[in-house]
């Protein structure tokens, strides 16, 4: 007979842990859309980024006072990448949403995450790097480069610029997930410290450099990427996604970001008329296709 089992987990564990991995992605991949349509406003992608560290930071620092920084169990090293990799992220893929639509950077910064976040927590963490996690991150990587590839684009036009940023991104934050995986962070407290960290790191930068720009844009645009921004994206999709990571592993829970290409891809169809090419369906459908296997998601096994 068979037993819908995973690396130790049972079928009712996993299911809980994609659910959370589910409800992140969704919001991850409004807020791609979100930023591109922002984008075609008066807004820079400096100020969505003012805007999200700005709400966020704001409604986190009292959490952040009550519960402190964790340095205890984060040390300089973990303390930095929660910090950094909670909001380069943000100014990479904005910015990079100047060159690219917004499908691309559906599949190449939550595409390609996952597998950033595998090496490191491999090396880091000891997470198992299985022959079904290869098979899932060989569609993933394939994906990635038909994407790469029907864009065009030769080194240096404009779409490879905004690709390089979108795996950097991606990079970034596969730091941050290790760092709370490693030291045992709720998804809440790792948002918080990331949060309150840009708040105090970029907010100055920023208003010394642009001073009131914010003060120019309509209000509506504001409302709207500080909402999903602000509150959906840096607090609520990452307790979603701290959620996942703690019952799945960082691997594995990360693995959902994935799911990204096809939920922003369709998001960005009604909403900016963006059409993804016949190529970027099929990419979107490696990448997806990737997300189970690399997820843990549970198999029929022969159980004797």
């Amino acid at each position: 007979m068979t037993d819908l089992t995973v690396d130790g987990r049972t079928a009712a564990q996993y299911l809980r842990g994609a659910l959370y991995g589910l409800a992140a992605v969704s919001i991850w991949s409004g807020w791609i859309v979100v930023a591109r349509l922002g984008l075609r406003t008066s807004l820079t992608p400096w100020d969505i980024a003012a805007l999200r560290f700005g709400v966020a930071g704001l409604l986190l620092l009292p959490y952040v006072m009550r519960r402190g920084l964790a340095f205890e169990r984060l040390g300089w090293i973990g303390l930095a990448a929660i910090v950094i990799g909670g909001g380069a992220p943000v100014l990479l893929a904005n910015a990079g949403l100047l060159f690219a639509p917004a499908a691309h950077a559906g599949a190449l910064f939550p595409g390609v995450m996952p597998l950033a976040v595998a090496l490191l927590a491999a090396a880091i963490l000891h997470e198992p790097f299985t022959d079904a996690k290869k098979l899932g991150f060989v569609l993933i990587l394939l994906g990635v480069f038909a994407i790469a590839w029907n864009a065009g684009g030769a080194v240096g036009s404009g779409q490879t610029i905004g690709h390089a940023l979108f795996l950097g991104s991606a990079v970034a934050w596969a730091c941050y997930t290790v760092a709370m995986r490693r030291a045992r962070l709720d998804g809440l407290h790792a948002a918080a410290i990331a949060a309150v960290g840009a708040l105090f790191i970029y907010i100055p930068v920023y208003c010394a450099v642009e001073g009131a720009s914010l003060a120019k844009a309509p209000w509506e645009d504001l409302a709207l990427q500080a909402i999903v921004q602000g509150l959906l994206t840096a607090i609520v999709s990452l307790v979603f996604y701290g959620r996942a990571v703690s019952i799945l592993g960082a691997s594995s829970g990360a693995a959902f970001a994935a799911l990204s290409p096809a939920l922003t891809a369709v998001m960005a169809i009604p909403i900016l008329g963006e059409w993804p090419t016949a190529m970027d369906w099929i990419a979107i459908a490696g990448i997806s296709a990737g997300v189970y296997v690399v997820s843990g998601g549970p198999l029929p096994r022969r159980r004797n």
